[in-house]
């Protein structure tokens, strides 16, 4: 357990729930409908990510954005990061908050990995999967997964210096809005929060290490809810550009869509891998029908 940096306050009121004994997690609980959404940020993000995204559906269904535990606002500890844990953990805060009505599990990439296996664990019940820049769709050889282990050490994430920082996040859209600083300003104001920050060099390789031991390939066919698929077509992080330079994100998002029986897949132009804050018109126009 630990002290939070002084993040920027989050759009909209944090709420807390100790859901265990040694886990308080924070949420943003925005709009009202008669359907729930309940959003499930990325590797090394928070729930603000999903800003632009709850602004463009509140209005329409109660939006649910959740930090998981040594992210964001929520819990820090050493917690036995798995996919599957992260999954009985939202399974956690659903029946906490006692939610009435269809529940939808969106996810933005490690997120999307989360809700398959929420989905396959029949953790309960979901009325339909969106998933956004899903991680998992591309598949990765056991040299490459070892290679992943090579780049992903506590110490490497440790001593990366405030522009490689920069970059990192950079990477993630088209071309870095000034709208999404506060995401880096949080993470320097993280960096420099020393035992807050351990806690994330530790978890981080555990989370890719995660979504590497836990694949979703083999039970995509398992999904037998409606299932909505969006990727920007300018992700500059999927497929990997270091180990796979020559397969398209096209070739990516199709192969795994088509695994998932009836899904639908929508391609955006002009987003990155931070498609849904790139390009939040474009993706709500997507999502508002299926939530409503």
């Amino acid at each position: 357990m630990s002290s939070h940096p002084a993040y920027q306050p989050y759009p909209w009121p944090v709420r807390f729930r100790k859901i265990r004994p040694d886990i308080d997690l924070a949420y943003m609980d925005v709009g009202a409908g008669p359907k729930t959404v309940v959003m499930l940020h990325g590797l090394g993000s928070y729930s603000p990510a999903w800003s632009r995204t709850i602004e463009g559906l509140k209005d329409h269904a109660r939006c649910i954005a959740l930090d998981f535990p040594n992210y964001g606002q929520s819990t820090l500890g050493n917690f036995p990061v798995s996919l599957k844990w992260f999954a009985e953990v939202v399974r956690d805060l659903i029946l906490d908050l006692k939610l009435e009505g269809p529940v939808i599990l969106a996810g933005h990439s490690m997120g999307a990995q989360i809700a398959v296996w929420f989905h396959e664990l029949r953790l309960f019940p979901l009325e339909r999967l969106i998933l956004i820049s899903p991680a998992g769709f591309e598949q990765f050889s056991g040299m490459e997964k070892r290679w992943f282990a090579t780049i992903n050490r506590p110490s490497l994430i440790r001593n990366l210096t405030d522009s490689q920082i920069l970059r990192n996040f950079e990477v993630n859209f088209v071309q870095f809005p000034e709208n999404a600083r506060f995401m880096v300003q949080d993470r320097l104001k993280l960096k420099a929060h020393r035992q807050a920050y351990e806690f994330y060099c530790r978890m981080i390789p555990k989370c890719t290490q995660a979504m590497l031991d836990e694949p979703i390939w083999d039970i995509l066919p398992d999904i037998r809810i409606p299932t909505q698929v969006v990727y920007g077509l300018a992700d500059k992080l999927i497929p990997n550009p270091i180990l796979h330079p020559s397969l398209t994100l096209e070739e990516v998002a199709w192969a795994g869509t088509r695994r998932i029986p009836g899904a639908h897949l929508s391609l955006i132009p002009g987003g990155g891998h931070f498609v849904h804050w790139e390009q939040p018109i474009l993706v709500n126009e997507v999502l508002r029908p299926l939530v409503r």
